[in-house]
């Protein structure tokens, strides 16, 4: 199993995750032009995607997904609530594409298991997803206000993470945005800060080899190397040793990662 984070932020939202046999983007934020640019990046082809997984209705989640949907034929799965708050901003997609994909459940593609569970964040049904395969575990988990301990009992022990690690709060209380932005961002259902994310992450690495992707960085509000300290200062005093057991990376806006194997 391998993964990419083509995009995360504000900006625009898609990760790509594959196996010798099936490959999957989660969310197509950015528009089609774009997402075409970073599958180019990746060497990957769009027309072979055995599907799109939408987490939330959030612009910066499904800005490209009706234009995908439409030039690729790819089968696009999300939640009842999901379907309905979004269909409005997606143009036509036939019904054949449209599948369901409910909250806390399990879609098997041959080998492949994608196990969604919920989040808190303010859409209409959020939900993001774990990746099984023969034995390996990726967690993909960022648009949450708080991560909780049935969050936590999903995503523990994954070989592999993309979390969530928004703001430093000191810079987003002192930064630019109206209040009442402020305050959804710091509320239970907007994102996760720094501090808040390193906390939930020492609660679910264990001790073994562990990639972590800081993702949905604010680029008004946080930086790679702050989120990346203040992650790693919090698992060595939790005792998870940072560069042996678990190696840290940040992501871009729009440069994907290179893949990844878990």
């Amino acid at each position: 199993m391998r993964f990419s984070v083509l995009a995360s932020g504000s900006t625009g939202n898609a990760i790509y995750v594959e196996n010798e046999e099936h490959s999957f983007l989660v969310d197509a934020g950015l528009s089609g032009k774009k997402m075409d640019q970073l599958f180019q990046q990746i060497d990957r082809d769009a027309r072979k995607l055995s599907g799109i997984l939408v987490t939330h209705e959030h612009s910066d989640h499904i800005k490209g997904l009706g234009v995908m949907a439409r030039k690729y034929k790819v089968p696009i799965y999300a939640n009842a609530k999901t379907w309905q708050a979004m269909d409005h901003h997606l143009g036509i997609i036939p019904t054949e594409q449209r599948f369901q994909f409910d909250m806390e459940t399990v879609k098997s593609f041959g080998g492949l298991d994608i196990q969604s569970f919920q989040v808190s964040h303010d859409a209409a049904e959020p939900m993001f997803y774990v990746f099984h395969e023969n034995g390996r575990k990726l967690t993909l988990i960022t648009d949450t206000g708080y991560v909780s301990d049935r969050m936590k009992g999903y995503i523990k022990g994954s070989d592999a993470f993309v979390f969530e690690s928004n703001h430093d709060v000191g810079m987003l209380q002192m930064g630019r945005y109206p209040w009442s932005v402020k305050r959804r961002i710091l509320s239970d259902v907007g994102h996760v800060s720094n501090e808040d994310a390193a906390v939930a992450m020492s609660e679910v690495v264990d001790l073994k080899p562990t990639q972590i992707y800081l993702s949905h960085l604010s680029k008004d509000n946080n930086m790679k190397d702050l989120a990346h300290m203040s992650v790693e200062q919090t698992l060595r005093s939790c005792g998870i040793i940072a560069g042996e057991y678990v190696h840290l990376h940040g992501t871009d806006a729009e440069i994907p990662t290179p893949l990844v194997e878990v």
